[in-house]
């Protein structure tokens, strides 16, 4: 080749290289909206049902009422559809604008087809890609990086991502160890392609399947399918050893997050905003600690609407999105069943109060 030849192409591998650099895609979030049904369960409610009582409930667990939807004819896909319309609505998003819809749940409305595709067929979508995830309560912080994957890729400039829970159809009310702790409702938020060094900026997740036992939902599966027997020992419902799964949380949950900061030099001066998965205040306070941000820079609102798995982190978002500003950094963090966890660093793109 030649020296000459060799000065030319390597000056021309460091042109493409910058204007790589230059051109970096990221995923932003340009949207956020959300559902939460009318009707709600109070601590006094399940004093009803079970033998239990508001301050037993609130000591442990920071729960006084929670949602949920009584229409046994409607399911997840209903919960998610009046999110996702929520977000057209307010933002002024054309539904036939979006390129891929991936649907965050742990109570899907099926097991087959995806409730992502019913959800996009009723948004009048038209026939873009859709699947549903399930990483436990994670699943929205997972979903979340693999749309924002789908935006770096450059194939595609807007994705919408969905969390939505009918969690009391996976409630046992029978049991009042788990019964105070679940409600139903959804959130979602739109990613578009943006070259500004904003949006989804870094994500760590995990899982290491030694929890299996420890929180599970024991039949419905082809490992366990329904029978007589399964229905009658009430294994179609939520079963969680809460000691174990709280030790865990706040010890996945705490790590992961200052994995992320300390992977992206963050700290409790920068960080605008912590969002953790509603599940429990005493985890809330001690991944608080931990990261050691004041509390008036946490996201809770456990109180009103208990734990509504994956959709806990986006309903959060949309409750507060007017109090997001361009520029403000997002630490989001949660745990679940497998164990599954992880943490996500998101600069925010947009000035919340310009919303309706």
């Amino acid at each position: 080749m030649g020296w000459l030849g060799a000065f030319l192409v390597s000056n021309l591998s460091r042109l493409l290289c910058n204007t790589s650099i230059m051109n970096k895609i990221n995923a932003a979030i340009t949207a956020v909206g959300g559902y939460l049904p009318e009707d709600v369960i109070t601590n006094a409610d399940l004093e009803k049902l079970v033998d239990t009582n508001d301050e037993w409930i609130m000591t442990r667990v920071g729960i006084k009422e929670r949602r949920v939807l009584r229409d046994k004819d409607k399911g997840a896909s209903y919960l998610a559809i009046r999110a996702a319309q929520d977000l057209f609505d307010r933002h002024g998003i054309d539904p036939t604008s979006i390129d891929g819809l991936i649907l965050a749940t742990n109570t899907a409305d099926y097991h087959f087809p995806s409730t992502a595709s019913i959800v996009a067929h009723e948004l009048g979508c038209g026939d873009i890609f859709t699947f549903d995830m399930q990483a436990a309560c994670p699943s929205f912080i997972y979903a979340l990086e693999v749309g924002a994957n789908f935006i770096r890729s450059g194939r595609y400039t807007k994705i919408l991502v969905v969390a939505t829970e009918k969690m009391t159809a996976a409630t046992d009310y029978q049991d009042r160890a788990t019964c105070p702790l679940f409600g139903d409702g959804a959130g979602c938020v739109l990613l578009e392609a943006t070259e500004e060094e904003l949006g989804v900026m870094d994500a760590v997740l995990h899982s290491n399947g030694i929890g299996k036992d420890h929180l599970i939902m024991k039949a419905g599966g082809s490992a366990c399918p329904a029978t007589h027997e399964t229905v009658d020992n009430r294994w179609h419902y939520v079963y969680q050893e809460g000691q174990v799964v709280f030790k865990h949380a706040v010890v996945d949950m705490c790590n992961s997050c200052v994995e992320v900061m300390e992977r992206n030099n963050l700290t409790h001066e920068n960080i605008t905003w912590v969002i953790p998965h509603q599940a429990n205040l005493r985890i809330i306070d001690a991944v608080a600690r931990r990261m050691g941000v004041p509390y008036e820079k946490v996201m809770v609102n456990i109180e009103r609407y208990g734990n509504t798995s994956s959709a806990t982190i986006p309903i959060c978002l949309w409750e507060w999105e007017h109090k997001l500003k361009k520029g403000d950094v997002l630490v989001m963090t949660s745990f679940g069943a497998g164990f599954t966890w992880g943490a996500v660093y998101v600069k925010w793109a947009y000035d919340g109060s310009t919303v309706r």
